[in-house]
């Protein structure tokens, strides 16, 4: 699955290619990286769905030139990020670019970032990386969920549907939740992972604003408030927060946005909120820094 993957990736050509005189606002000068969370892959249960949705195809329009990668739905971030710093070298190679754009959503932005950090050959290859909905502080329902499942049942029927729906042959959906707990964030992963100083880093946070725009985390989100504060689900606001925070996005005042929602997933269902046209904002403020 991961080579059919990595081939769809590099059969994706960018729209600029056949740009004549119109102005585009997303014609960065580096190419840009989609990279997505945990839980899921590039393509979802047999391609019936994709994680990002009408994003791409909106970027491209718009003059970017998009490439995705796809790594392991469940696994720990080192193998994760292994998978996807082999991917953004061969991006590199492919398109001769000097650099990239990395955009990750949730767990894609903290892979990233362990791959830019701590593996060979992208020094000085990353122009931006930007972070949406990432948990760079940990989320307590990584602790409460991988506490629930770990070592029963729950864990190996997780796993086995992360094969079957995900093509995610060794899934290890614990090691995965445990990376992402608060105390290893915070004591391990952060300390082990500094920024690059050349690297223009931030961030976006999303949060639900009511019932009625949590959708599938009707359940983690008052839970996850308790907790933290306010949080789209998965991560709270605070823990988002990463480089130049750029702001809470929160759609419609009586739902907000959600985890899903922030990237597309809600099939476009998200009240006050337009996911493709925020990452054309998003591509065309890189565009306008230079990047």
């Amino acid at each position: 699955m991961k080579k059919i993957g990595f081939a769809l990736l590099l059969c994706l050509l960018p729209f600029s290619l056949f740009a004549g005189s119109k102005s585009y606002k997303c014609d960065t000068r580096y190419p840009v990286i989609l990279s997505h969370g945990m839980g899921a892959s590039y393509e979802i249960a047999w391609g019936i769905a994709k994680y990002w949705h009408r994003i791409p195809e909106t970027l491209r329009e718009e003059g970017a030139r998009v490439y995705i990668t796809n790594v392991n739905a469940m696994d720990t971030t080192k193998v994760k990020a292994a998978s996807w710093h082999r991917q953004v070298l061969d991006i590199l190679a492919i398109t001769g670019a000097q650099k990239v754009n990395i955009i990750g959503h949730s767990h894609g932005s903290i892979y990233s970032r362990y791959g830019i950090s701590n593996l060979p050959g992208l020094k000085g290859r990353i122009a931006s990386h930007t972070s949406i909905a990432g948990p760079h502080r940990g989320s307590a329902m990584a602790e409460i969920v991988s506490g629930m499942i770990d070592g029963n049942i729950l864990e190996g029927a997780i796993n086995a549907f992360m094969k079957f729906i995900m093509a995610n042959n060794n899934a290890d959906t614990v090691a995965n939740l445990e990376d992402l707990t608060r105390e290893y964030m915070k004591n391990v992963f952060n300390p082990d992972t500094p920024d690059d100083s050349g690297i223009y880093y931030q961030s976006y946070a999303y949060v639900i604003k009511s019932i009625l725009g949590s959708g599938l985390f009707v359940a983690s989100w008052p839970i996850l408030y308790y907790y933290e504060g306010d949080n789209d689900g998965l991560v709270s606001v605070t823990s988002a927060k990463w480089g130049k925070f750029r702001g809470i996005i929160k759609g419609a005042w009586w739902a907000g946005v959600n985890h899903l929602g922030a990237v597309d997933m809600m099939w476009g269902i998200t009240p006050g909120f337009n996911a493709p046209d925020h990452f054309v904002n998003i591509v065309k403020d890189l565009k306008n820094k230079g990047f």
